[in-house]
């Protein structure tokens, strides 16, 4: 199967027997990664949402997935990077997927998200879904309203986030990462609610900071919206 197929097919999957990004008994240059790779592993067993140590972690399983088999010319081995990027998105999948049994684990959710919201909206959007549900600091949820604004379905972001935000409890970055979605969907008066909302949170400076970032790209998008919408 090409490799874009087996991508687009692990990717739309709930679960995986793959065994990419398990570390494998290797030669050579990778000895090296083997004792780095097992401390990541075990930072991440304690704590499954330590972004630190996953993306270490998946940088290792890049660098093995991406790199010359011994019985492949070296000469040739690098002449197709698209397919070498396609290897590298299958492990992060795999070390992603295992981690995200975690019932405490988010961000392995959010990665998983991220690599499947162009081949599987449906189950990136659920992935996204979880991820915020696991998490009462409303980090995750600020994180998938930012993958989703990047993939550019702000409509979307918004459907996650009215779902899910907690005003006063969550993070003012899931109110920074609304408030944005809310604006790029043309819609500043629910952004202006939004903004409203978060008065009185806690953490007075950064509400206040996003107020400063966002009142007057509001006042502007209310002046300018049509007259039926005012």
């Amino acid at each position: 199967m090409a490799i874009v197929d087996r991508l687009r097919s692990l990717l739309g999957r709930h679960s995986s027997a793959s065994k990419v990004g398990v570390r494998r008994q290797t030669t050579g240059e990778r000895r090296g990664d083997a004792a780095h790779e097992d401390g990541l592993r075990a930072m991440l067993s304690d704590n499954p949402n330590n972004e630190q140590a996953f993306r270490a972690l998946a940088e290792i399983v890049r660098r093995h997935a991406t790199a010359p088999h011994e019985d492949e010319d070296p000469l040739t081995a690098s002449l197709d990077p698209t397919a070498r990027a396609r290897q590298a998105d299958l492990a992060v999948w795999a070390l992603a997927e295992e981690f995200s049994g975690n019932p405490r684990a988010w961000y392995p959710l959010l990665e998983l998200a991220r690599l499947s919201i162009h081949h599987d909206h449906d189950g990136a959007i659920r992935r996204l879904a979880t991820a915020a549900e696991r998490d009462s600091t409303g980090e995750a949820l600020a994180e998938g309203l930012l993958i989703l604004r990047e993939a550019n379905l702000p409509v979307e972001a918004i459907g996650l986030g009215i779902g899910q935000w907690r005003p006063l409890e969550h993070t003012p970055r899931a109110a920074k990462h609304l408030i944005a979605a809310t604006l790029e969907a043309d819609r500043p008066f629910d952004a202006r609610r939004h903004l409203e909302a978060i008065q009185g949170h806690r953490d007075a400076k950064a509400a206040a900071a996003v107020a400063a970032e966002f009142e007057e790209k509001i006042a502007q998008a209310e002046s300018d919206a049509p007259p039926g919408q005012r």
